[in-house]
């Protein structure tokens, strides 16, 4: 019965009573006051979502040409470093060969030449010798 009474209420009410008509118009103005608040809001959440990602795509974009130039770093510095190992072991190679001259020579002509030990250069890369002045060999060196 509540529902057929609303109804008739709800039809008799439609017909002409103006103060429900203003109150009607002044709810549907609110309410489309407040949706296009609600739009304007979205649209701004948009923008500054976009903005965000705008910097966040930059900022990554960086960060990708650093990692880049890093890793060509790291790749230049290893191969650097291949370098000078091949060197320090062609170095120490050519050491041994001379400090075997040097014994021989000891050996043969009766010299007293100290010989260090030649310290492994991979094992204990401190404590490579290093002299202060450079070695300066020739080939007549030996031939006295």
């Amino acid at each position: 019965m509540a529902s057929v009474q609303r109804s008739a209420t709800s039809s008799g009410s439609e017909a002409g009573d103006p103060q429900i008509d203003e109150r009607k118009r002044k709810r549907m103005l609110s309410n489309r006051e407040s949706a296009r608040r609600s739009r304007m809001r979205k649209q701004k959440q948009l923008e500054d979502l976009t903005d965000e990602v705008s910097k966040l795509q930059g900022a990554n974009k960086k960060l990708v040409e650093n990692i880049a130039a890093k890793e060509e770093a790291c790749a230049d510095t290893e191969a650097a470093n291949s370098i000078l190992r091949a060197q320090t072991m062609e170095l120490t190679e050519r050491l041994r060969f001379l400090n075997s001259i040097l014994e021989i020579a000891e050996e043969v002509g009766g010299l007293s030449v100290e010989i260090p030990d030649i310290p492994d250069p991979l094992l204990k890369p401190w404590q490579i010798p290093h002299p202060t002045q450079p070695i300066m060999a020739t080939a007549n060196m030996f031939l006295r």
